[in-house]
C-alpha cells in the first residue's frame, strides 16, 4: 500500500529543513522567511529496515526492495489560512491526500530564525495549526450539511448523514478535532470523512523540532509540547532537524555515531516511521525470489490472500496457500531449504493472519 505523510506547522519551525533530513534529499527550498516553501515539496523514500538488509545480505539477491513512503512538506500555515490568509486554501488541499499529518512544532530559540510571534511557545503555535484545520472543516462541512437538506426532501435515506454532519459539525464548532468526535465508528460518519477527507479525522503525530542540547534530555520547550500532546493521546518524537540535515551525506556508522554523541538512539527518518506505522496499524512482511528480496506493507490483521493481492491481483485471486516462516527464523537457518529441512516452514490458508516479519512464498493458480 502506498502510504502518504504530510509535515505542516507554522512557517520558520523548520518544516523543509526536517523534510531534507528524512528524505536526505537537499532539493526543498530553506530560508529564513515565511512562506519559504510555495509548492509542496515530494519525496518518495525507503522505508528503514534492518531485517530487509540482513536477509539479502544472508540470500544474495541481486536486488532489494524497500517499502516506501511519500512525504509531503506543505507550505507553513499561519492564523488565518482556513479563510485565505498566508497561502491560504490551496494548500489545505494537500494535507487532505495524506494518510497521516506529521505536525512539526518548534522547540527551539534562535535569535536568527525569525518567528511569527513575539517568542516560542509551542502550547500557542499547536493551537493555531489546530484552529485553522478544524475551521476549515467546519466550512467544507457546513457546505455539505447546505447541499444534504435539499437532497433529503428527495431521498430520505440520507436523514441519518444528515443528522450525523450537523452533530459533528456542533463538535467542530466546539474547537474540538473529528478525531475526537463520539461516533467515528458509525457508518454515517465514515461516510462524510471520504467524502470530505476531514483534516482533522486523520491521525497525526508531534515532532518537536529541538536545539542539538535537548536531544539528550527533555527541556522547558518541549515539556511544554510534549504535555499537550499527553492531554490530545497524540503520540510525539523529537528531533534536530539542523543536525538529521548536516548528517545526510555521511555512511551509516557516522550518522549513528553523531547521534550518539548528540544523545539520540534513532534518526528522525526512523522514529516518524516507526510511529507513523504504530498508529496507523500497519506491519511489514517479506517476499523472495531468485532476483530480489522485498518488503511489502499491509494493516495489521491481514489476512494471506489479501496480502498476496499487495503483490498481484492474480494472486489474491487464485490463491492455493502460503508458505511462512519468519525472518528471524529463516535467518538463522540461512535457506528455504534447510528452514523446510527443519520443519520450521509452515504452510498457512486462506484464513491465516500475517504477522509483522513473515517471509511468505504465495502459490497460486488462476
Amino acid at each position: 500500500m502506498a502510504l502518504k505523510i504530510g509535515i505542516v506547522g507554522l512557517p520558520n519551525v523548520g518544516k523543509s529543513t526536517t523534510f531534507n533530513a528524512l528524505t536526505r534529499a537537499q532539493h526543498a527550498e530553506t530560508a529564513n522567511y515565511p512562506f519559504c516553501t510555495i509548492k509542496p515539496n515530494r519525496a518518495v523514500v525507503p522505508v528503514p529496515d534492518e531485517r530487509l538488509e540482513r536477509l539479502h545480505a544472508a540470500t544474495g539477491r541481486p536486488r532489494k526492495i524497500h517499502a516506501t513512503i511519500e512525504f509531503v512538506d506543505i507550505a507553513g500555515l499561519v492564523k488565518g489560512a482556513s479563510k485565505g490568509e498566508g497561502l491560504g486554501n490551496q494548500f489545505l488541499g494537500n494535507i487532505r491526500d495524506t494518510d497521516l499529518i506529521v505536525h512539526l512544532v518548534r522547540c527551539f530559540e534562535d535569535p536568527n530564525v525569525a518567528h511569527v510571534t513575539a517568542e516560542v511557545d509551542p502550547e500557542a503555535d499547536i493551537a493555531v495549526i489546530q484552529l485553522e484545520l478544524i475551521l476549515a472543516d467546519l466550512e467544507q462541512l457546513e457546505r455539505r450539511v447546505e447541499h444534504l437538506e435539499s437532497m433529503v426532501k428527495g431521498d430520505k435515506t440520507l436523514e441519518p448523514v444528515l443528522k450525523a454532519a450537523k452533530a459533528l459539525a456542533a463538535h467542530l464548532d466546539s474547537g474540538q478535532r473529528a478525531a475526537t468526535y463520539p461516533a467515528t465508528d458509525t457508518e454515517a460518519y465514515r461516510k462524510l470523512n471520504q467524502e470530505l477527507r476531514l483534516l482533522t479525522g486523520k491521525p497525526v503525530i508531534y515532532v518537536a523540532n529541538v536545539g542539538e542540547n535537548a536531544l539528550a534530555g527533555d527541556d522547558a520547550l518541549v515539556e511544554k509540547a510534549r504535555s499537550v500532546a499527553a492531554q490530545e493521546g497524540i503520540p510525539m518524537v523529537k528531533l534536530c532537524a539542523q543536525l538529521e540535515e548536516a548528517m545526510i551525506d555521511l555512511a551509516p556508522g557516522e550518522r549513528e555515531e553523531m547521534l550518539a554523541l548528540a544523545g539520540a538512539r534513532q534518526s528522525g527518518l526512523e522514529q516518524v516511521i516507526r510511529l507513523a506505522y504504530e498508529t496507523l496499524g500497519l506491519i511489514s512482511f517479506f517476499s523472495m525470489n531468485e532476483d530480489e528480496v522485498r518488503a511489502w506493507t499491509v494493516p495489521e490483521g491481514t489476512r494471506a490472500p489479501q496480502a498476496a493481492g499487495v503483490i498481484h491481483t492474480d494472486f489474491e485471486r487464485g490463491f492455493i496457500r502460503a508458505e511462512v516462516i519468519p525472518v528471524e527464523i529463516f535467518l538463522e537457518h540461512g535457506s528455504s531449504s534447510a528452514a523446510k529441512a527443519a520443519g520450521v516452514m509452515r504452510l498457512e490458508g486462506k484464513e491465516y493472519v500475517v504477522q509483522d516479519g513473515d517471509l511468505i512464498y504465495f502459490r497460486f493458480n488462476v
